[in-house]
């Protein structure tokens, strides 16, 4: 379910992860760079003068069976936010390490259109279904585009504590992730990419093989 919500945006870059598409499978291809496309008059317009408040939406995902999964990476279902559709990405055993690792991913980056970006501030949270004050919730901002179309946390929490069913993670086999996103227009693309802000992309991920 989808509904409407402003996410906060507090900035945990020493865990933000961009996952490469080397190893992307359900069809998706990675494109060449291209160069990013003008803003358009919307989003101009957006610079001179007030205008409504960018799209936002929450989105909660249950996973049942949980603990029997044996895919590397798992899905969940597509969720439209600022007419794009978006999904979350997670590694239910870890990303080469004993932590969870979870990512928000653009679901059509292979047919988007030639330049598309879009700026999006979100968080992702593993729900606490016994103590909600200990749900774990992190913030993160991303300048998504074709190439560059999934970022999060390759070290979202510890799988000792999601896999304990004491913590409260795991309840009846199931997992309750969300996903809270705001997305604006590209409107300075230099001005919102981390390579450019930082000298590089943090925590650039690379895979092992099965």
């Amino acid at each position: 379910m989808t509904i409407m919500t402003t996410p906060t945006n507090d900035q945990q870059e020493d865990e933000e992860m961009l996952v490469p598409h080397s190893d992307l499978t359900d069809g998706q291809q990675p494109t060449d760079v291209v160069a990013p496309q003008s803003a358009d008059t919307t989003a101009t317009t957006g610079e001179n003068q007030q205008v409504e408040d960018p799209p936002s939406s929450r989105f909660t995902w249950l996973i049942e069976n949980f603990s029997r999964m044996t895919v590397k990476k798992h899905y969940s279902d597509s969720f439209v936010v600022g007419g794009f559709k978006w999904r979350v990405l997670i590694f239910p055993k870890g990303n080469n390490m004993d932590q969870l690792s979870m990512y928000l991913d653009v679901a059509d980056s292979a047919s988007l259109p030639y330049g598309w970006s879009r700026y999006a501030l979100f968080s992702l949270a593993v729900v606490n279904q016994i103590h909600s004050k200990y749900t774990i919730r992190k913030d993160t901002h991303h300048q998504f585009n074709a190439r560059e179309s999934d970022w999060g946390f390759t070290s979202f929490m510890p799988l000792c504590d999601l896999y304990d069913p004491t913590r409260g993670y795991l309840v009846n086999d199931t997992c309750i992730v969300e996903a809270e996103v705001t997305v604006r227009r590209v409107v300075d693309y230099w001005t919102y990419d981390s390579r450019k802000e930082t000298g590089s992309v943090p925590g650039r991920v690379s895979y092992a093989n099965n």
